[in-house]
């Protein structure tokens, strides 16, 4: 009969949880002494071997971590990404990629094959609509990017402090009528707090706010430009780069070049093409590597839950 018990059941019977088993199992660190004594008296008690087919289910590694993205052709997300896989290969995990398309729906299948696969860790990119309780389960073993929740280990951007670097900046230089293309407010974080930041910002230096909202895409930056920018128009924000790129192309078809266009997540599309552009590095690489380590650090120690923002940096023309 002891054979068949499982790691949830010793882990009932030790009165701890399951990744806390598995780590003294693994004789991974992070484990209290009086606590993995407990839990190697129960494994000794029972005469308990881990399941060399739940083993299996994990693939051919035992250590996986699995990489939810919101958009496989996300330009930010790829960033973070490609600084993700080189310090998940060093430690010896090997990743799997997923895909949420903006769909909780979608992220509650992948969480329960990734249950059943017993997968170690997950890196996971929040978006509006995601419900904090459908994470709760994994949250010793979950970090949640460009977003924050209260309970779960977090690294987001600073979405206020990129507008307000550059406004500082455009004001710097004498600018007073400055445009703003951004996102839809339902998109709390690329939309809601950028396009706020820039009302506020309006306000405490009384200027007058010229805005409009649409899509995370090239062709709503060139559609809404025409809303925003008129003969007295010396400057412009737009809340992603993707958007300063549609922007941009509706400035050149005008030959409007004495408009400075500004844009945020460090393109390199958008400075090969429009050199001239002012644009924020929203550090989406960095965000990624210190989400793995936070994740490594979690797992190893469940109680060091935290909430990181990534600092921003301005780029400024060569010119």
């Amino acid at each position: 009969m002891s054979n068949r018990l499982t790691i949830k059941d010793i882990a009932r019977l030790s009165g701890v949880g399951k990744s806390t088993v598995s780590r003294v199992i693994n004789k991974e660190p992070g484990v209290k002494p009086e606590t993995r004594a407990r839990v190697e008296e129960i494994i000794n008690q029972q005469n308990f071997a881990p399941s060399k087919s739940a083993r299996a289910m994990r693939g051919q590694t035992d250590k996986v971590v699995a990489i939810i993205v919101s958009r496989l052709d996300s330009n930010a997300e790829n960033q973070a990404v490609r600084a993700m896989l080189p310090m998940l290969y060093a430690q010896g995990y090997d990743p799997i990629l997923l895909e949420s398309q903006f769909e909780p729906e979608r992220v509650q299948e992948h969480l329960t094959v990734l249950s059943r696969r017993h997968v170690d860790g997950i890196l996971l990119f929040g978006f509006t609509s995601l419900n904090e309780s459908m994470l709760l389960p994994w949250r010793d073993k979950l970090v949640v990017l460009a977003w924050e929740y209260e309970q779960l280990t977090s690294v987001r951007y600073d979405d206020s402090g990129a507008v307000t670097l550059l406004m500082d900046a455009l004001l710097a230089k004498h600018h007073k009528n400055i445009a703003f293309v951004g996102v839809k407010l339902s998109d709390a974080t690329t939309g809601g707090r950028r396009y706020k930041t820039y009302q506020s910002l309006c306000q405490k230096h009384q200027l007058t706010p010229s805005s409009a909202l649409g899509e995370l895409t090239y062709q709503s930056g060139y559609q809404l430009a025409q809303q925003v920018i008129c003969p007295e128009t010396t400057a412009i924000i737009c809340a992603s780069d993707t958007i300063a790129l549609g922007v941009s192309k509706y400035l050149q078809e005008r030959s409007r070049g004495d408009v400075v266009v500004c844009g945020m997540g460090n393109n390199s599309l958008l400075e090969f093409l429009y050199p001239q552009t002012f644009s924020i590095d929203l550090g989406y690489a960095e965000g990624g590597r210190l989400a793995v380590k936070q994740l490594l650090t979690l797992l190893h120690n469940p109680e060091s839950h935290r909430h990181i923002t990534v600092p921003c940096v301005l780029r400024t023309p060569a010119n």
